[in-house]
């Protein structure tokens, strides 16, 4: 018993040490864009897939709700010699990430639901430069993540400050020390893009669940409504 109160005292303090006091940014996505959720895909399979599956979702799901043609979804989205049946697969061998990460690459499928919009995209925002890690980068937002910036291409290189607290050392801010390909307005567009894909394979149900909801509860009124007036007639004679 002792043990195991240490280790989900120990998974805490990691959970709370990872977040750390970086306040998260929103998110403006956007479910029923589907011009940003195709952009999105495009970005996730070019940045993410080498990596990450989002094995819960299949690129003919993908052409049915982007209303795409499927030739159009493998021509600019699905990798090269996948099939339109195909689920959104990692290549990456997992004997392989053990050696280079430490750690296989989590499945993406549910991260968006798990973590959330705003999370999602403040983390993507949020790595810089750190000579003493292995891959040269961290995060303010998940201190000492084992994974590299695979944007920076596109954002560039950030540096951060820090202030002393007590003794320890925290992020105050990010600066950005060298301009990427992109102006910081496009790349939050490409960030904003993908955490929408994200936002959409957690649950690609959703507008159609929103949509249905309403009806819902419309027709749950109309029958309490219904209800109501039974009620009163059959105890009208009781009382």
């Amino acid at each position: 018993m002792k043990t195991l109160l240490t280790v989900i005292f120990s998974l805490f303090a990691f959970t709370c040490s990872a977040s750390g006091k970086t306040e998260l940014m929103h998110a403006n996505i956007d479910l029923s864009d589907n011009t940003s959720l195709k952009r999105g895909a495009e970005h996730y399979v070019t940045y993410c897939l080498g990596c990450h599956s989002a094995k819960h979702i299949r690129y003919l799901r993908i052409a049915e709700d982007f209303e795409l043609n499927q030739d159009v979804v493998l021509k600019d989205i699905a990798p090269v010699g996948a099939s339109i049946y195909d689920s959104m697969l990692s290549a990456m061998d997992k004997h392989d990430s053990n050696i280079w990460f430490g750690t296989v690459p989590p499945d993406l499928s549910l991260i968006a639901r798990s973590r959330g919009s705003d999370w999602l995209y403040t983390y993507l925002k949020s790595f810089y430069r750190d000579d003493t890690k292995t891959h040269g980068t961290n995060n303010a937002l998940f201190k000492d993540v084992g994974m590299p910036n695979v944007l920076w291409k596109l954002q560039g290189q950030q540096i951060a400050h820090f202030t002393l607290e007590g003794e320890n050392k925290v992020i105050n801010s990010l600066s950005l020390e060298r301009p990427g390909e992109l102006s910081p307005s496009e790349f939050d567009l490409v960030v904003t893009d993908l955490v929408n894909f994200l936002e959409y394979v957690g649950e690609p149900a959703k507008l159609k669940r929103q949509q249905m909801g309403k009806y819902v509860l419309f027709f749950i009124l109309i029958i309490g409504f219904i209800g109501y007036l039974l009620k009163k007639e059959y105890w009208k004679d009781i009382h």
